[in-house]
Formats: C-alpha cells, sequence, structure tokens
C-alpha cells in the first residue's frame, strides 16, 4: 500500500484484510520458480507485501523475503504472522524508498499494490536495488468481469462507494494492462493468466467487499445500506450457502533494469 494520502485508507483494516483477502494459486508459484526463474536461494523484495499474503507463499518455500509495507497496521499483522520464518524481514518502506541496499534483491514482486505506487519513482527504486538480471512481477488477483456476480457486485460498488474505480485498481484484462505497463518494463514483459476462482460463505463474500480501499466503514451514512445490498447479492448467487467467485489471478513479469555497462567491474 504506497500513495501517502491513501495508506490511511488501510488504517485498521490489517486484521479484515489477512483473514479475507485470498492468496495465489499453486499454479501461479510454480511459474515463478519453472519460469521466471525463482529458486530457493533467490531473494526476493516483496513491496507492497500488505498482510503478507503473498510474502508467506514465498516463505513457505524456503526463500528469504523482505517485506517493505508502509502502513502499520497492515505491517503489524505480517509480522505477527510471519515472526516464526527465519527468512522473513519486515520493512517500514515505501516503493520510492524501500530502505534496501542497492543491488541487494534477486527479485522483486509486487501483489495487488503496483496501482498505488507511483511508477516513475519506484522504477527508479527498483534499478537502484534490483541485482543484474533481476526481473520485477506484478500480480493481481482479479474478479473475471463478465461473471453476473461480479457485475452484480460491481454495480453494488459503484452506486455506494464514491472512491471505486473497478476491481484491481481499475486494471482489468490484457488490453488495459497493455497500455499501463508499457511504459513501465524495458522491452517485452510476459503476460499469464491463471485461473484462481474463490469460495465464499456469507461472512467471507461480505469481508472480501469490506477488506477494499473504496468500501464503506461502518461510520458510513450508507453502510448498513450497502451491507444490506451484498448480502442480497449472496443469496442471489449462492448454492447451499456457498458462493464461487469467479477469479483470475494476472501476472506481468519483465526486466526494468537499465544496466549499468560497469557493473561487477573492479
Amino acid at each position: 500500500m504506497e500513495v501517502k494520502m491513501n495508506e490511511a485508507k488501510f488504517d485498521g483494516m490489517g486484521n479484515t484484510y489477512a483473514k479475507f483477502r485470498p492468496t495465489y494459486p499453486q499454479a501461479f508459484i510454480d511459474y515463478l520458480f519453472s519460469d521466471v526463474g525463482i529458486n530457493k536461494d533467490s531473494i526476493i523484495a516483496d513491496i507492497g507485501s500488505g498482510t503478507g499474503i503473498l510474502t508467506k507463499q514465498l516463505l513457505k518455500l524456503g526463500n528469504k523475503v523482505l517485506a517493505v509495507e508502509p502502513n502499520n497496521d497492515m505491517r503489524a499483522v505480517a509480522e505477527a504472522d510471519l515472526s516464526d520464518y527465519i527468512n522473513f524481514k519486515s520493512v517500514n518502506g515505501s516503493a520510492k524508498n524501500t530502505m534496501l541496499d542497492s543491488q541487494s534483491v534477486d527479485f522483486i514482486t509486487v501483489a495487488q499494490a503496483f496501482h498505488w505506487f507511483d511508477r516513475e519513482s519506484f522504477k527508479a527504486e527498483c534499478n537502484r536495488i534490483l541485482k543484474p538480471n533481476g526481473k520485477v512481477i506484478l500480480v493481481w488477483n482479479s474478479r473475471t468481469i463478465d461473471s453476473e456476480v461480479n457485475k452484480d457486485s460491481d454495480a453494488i460498488n459503484r452506486k455506494y462507494c464514491p472512491d471505486f474505480k473497478g476491481f484491481s485498481g481499475g486494471i482489468r484484462g490484457t488490453e488495459d494492462a497493455n497500455s499501463q505497463f508499457s511504459n513501465f518494463f524495458v522491452g517485452e514483459y510476459e503476460t499469464r493468466i491463471f485461473q484462481n476462482d474463490i469460495t465464499f460463505h456469507l461472512d467471507g463474500f461480505i469481508g472480501r467487499n469490506r477488506s477494499a480501499s473504496y468500501a464503506l466503514k461502518e461510520k458510513d451514512e450508507n453502510y448498513l445500506a450497502y451491507i444490506a445490498e451484498l448480502t442480497k447479492c449472496f443469496y442471489k448467487h449462492a448454492f447451499d450457502g456457498k458462493m464461487i467467485m469467479p477469479n483470475n489471478t494476472m501476472s506481468y513479469m519483465g526486466t526494468i533494469v537499465e544496466f549499468n555497462q560497469d557493473w561487477g567491474k573492479p
């Protein structure tokens, strides 16, 4: 979670975020190791790491993960959950000032956070902290927008939430992504899509919506009406007390480092 004026949107939401946000599918994790080139010895900076959802999945595989997160509440939740992992390091830093050493990491991951970043300053910071040949992986869990349940959820959030601009920070599908990422990566970048449908009970569906930065808070005037419409939406699409939310994990991987020919010379 980055842009300073938006950091406060997640204050007090750490536990809700950690409880109701989905993890990333095993197929995506396998892809990082089989295709991207991550191995157990790779040092990974997880920037905008939040409550450590992706951080934890990487730690379980033995990687050293530097989890960089500016929001105190989100970072505290991650520290409480991940402190037993010896390769976990929590960093009070931001995308433009990670507090990490120059040329110290092999890969950078950004999970569900890139849309908060100032891209030019983040790109400069990536250039500083990545080792030669390092790569950046941007990833989102993104609701499939042509499904009926997600269309209904979209309409409810547009009706009640003034800050709502679309799911996943308004980044939808590969066409939008191409226009947004072409000036971030150097040269071609790889787009991969992994199916990651999510099954919810009612409390999970409500919690998933409440964990968003744009969601109404309990003190807001229309909060109860907002929750009531989300509840109706759940029962409209649920079967036997469960609802499946069609979801894809969208991954964008490439190089952003502008290599210095003098690197590695004595």
